[in-house]
């Protein structure tokens, strides 16, 4: 009888042995393999808060199948300490194994909610945005001057949340001071910059920050990558051109920056100044007349005038036979790139043509045909608009 008893005792002990070793192969199973997600979500994680509280959230939005298996795939991983707070974009189908990976690694798979302070050559703005986890683009919430307008609910309510990320957005042909003044006004930084750096030396580009750090830091960083920008483009500069240094190629970058929009006419734009520099000819750019009256210092707001065409200034390059002396504004790569590896053209003159961009002449009755068109599209838009 008791030969009988241990019989079947160890046929059930064996029997649940199989069982378990089933049921920890299926539960690791469903931990690696993909998800019941559907479309992508942003995943909230507070600080303080622990992977159970996370997987209640993950099942509460149909990113897992069962809390338990996470959680028990979570301590065999040894990564139950290691949970990140901030938001996390889960994509769809996104196994357990996935999920934990993006929240205890941290720094990557960001989303939620974002403030731009987009500092452009006219006026700084600021954007407030939300990610949409399904398409993986921002949508604009809230957008405001700050200079002209209070600022609205929604950006104050995101200020307050601790996953708020936040950047800074400089656009091509701002000048120095213009990029120091805007970053001195905002409140999320600390520490004024007191001196404005060099005309020329600071990179346009998108920077995230934390708030409460220093604005020093945000224009080092972007004198770090202008530095590495004008080694490159020098490096790679075509033959013959009448520039004898990279500070002359920002120069002449910063004015193609100021003369164009248009990505694709840069180096047609390029093409007419180097032209007119190898045929000794002044370079007669309104941009340099401007930089000469503002010194960089805010925007002219009106046309100029006849006689500041003709009154000489360091800048103006009716006036004299060659570059400025300092650049003009912060010239992107593609501008710097532009200076260095223009179009082969004979083009020496441009004049705007009414769709942004412009009309090109390699001699001057092409150009003043080109004039008087432009002139005829201004006349009927000040009767259009009167």
């Amino acid at each position: 009888m008791w030969r009988h008893i241990a019989s079947n005792a160890l046929t059930v002990f064996i029997v649940g042995l199989f069982l378990v070793a089933g049921a920890i192969a299926w539960g690791g199973k469903q931990y690696d393999d993909p998800g019941p997600l559907a479309s992508a979500i942003c995943l909230k994680v507070a600080p303080g808060s622990n992977m159970s509280r996370v997987s209640d959230n993950l099942v509460e939005q149909g990113a897992i199948s069962s809390g338990l298996i996470f959680n028990v795939g979570v301590d065999y991983s040894g990564k139950s300490g290691q949970l990140k707070a901030g938001s996390f974009l889960v994509p769809e189908r996104a196994s357990m194994a996935e999920i934990v990976d993006i929240v205890t690694r941290g720094g990557q798979n960001t989303c939620g909610t974002e403030v731009v302070y987009r500092v452009g050559v006219n006026r700084t703005t600021v954007q407030v945005r939300e990610l949409d986890p399904i398409t993986g683009g921002y949508d604009e919430v809230a957008a405001f001057d700050p200079a002209e307008e209070k600022a609205p609910a929604e950006y104050l309510a995101v200020r307050e949340a601790s996953d708020t990320q936040y950047r800074v957005s400089i656009a091509e042909g701002v000048t120095s001071w213009q990029i120091t003044d805007s970053l001195n006004r905002l409140d999320v930084l600390d520490g004024d910059i007191q001196e404005v750096p060099a005309e020329g030396l600071l990179a346009p580009n998108s920077y995230s920050f934390v708030p409460g750090s220093p604005a020093s830091e945000i224009v080092a960083k972007m004198a770090a990558d202008q530095t590495r920008i004008i080694e490159e483009a020098w490096a790679s500069r075509d033959e013959g051109l009448p520039l004898s240094s990279p500070e002359e190629m920002l120069i002449l970058a910063s004015i193609i920056e100021k003369e164009t929009g248009v990505a694709e006419e840069r180096r047609q734009v390029a093409s007419v100044f180097i032209n007119r520099l190898n045929q000794g000819m002044k370079l007669q750019t309104d941009p340099t007349v401007i930089y000469g009256i503002t010194r960089g210092e805010g925007i002219l707001g009106r046309g100029l005038r006849q006689s500041e065409l003709r009154t000489e200034t360091p800048w103006n390059t009716y006036v004299i036979p060659a570059l400025p002396p300092t650049p003009i504004a912060n010239p992107g790569r593609a501008s710097i790139q532009a200076a260095v590896n223009p179009d082969d053209t004979d083009f020496i003159f441009f004049v705007a043509d009414g769709t942004g961009g412009h009309a090109f002449a390699d001699n001057l009755d092409d150009h003043n045909r080109n004039v008087a068109a432009w002139r005829q599209i201004e006349a009927e838009r000040a009767e259009s608009n009167n």
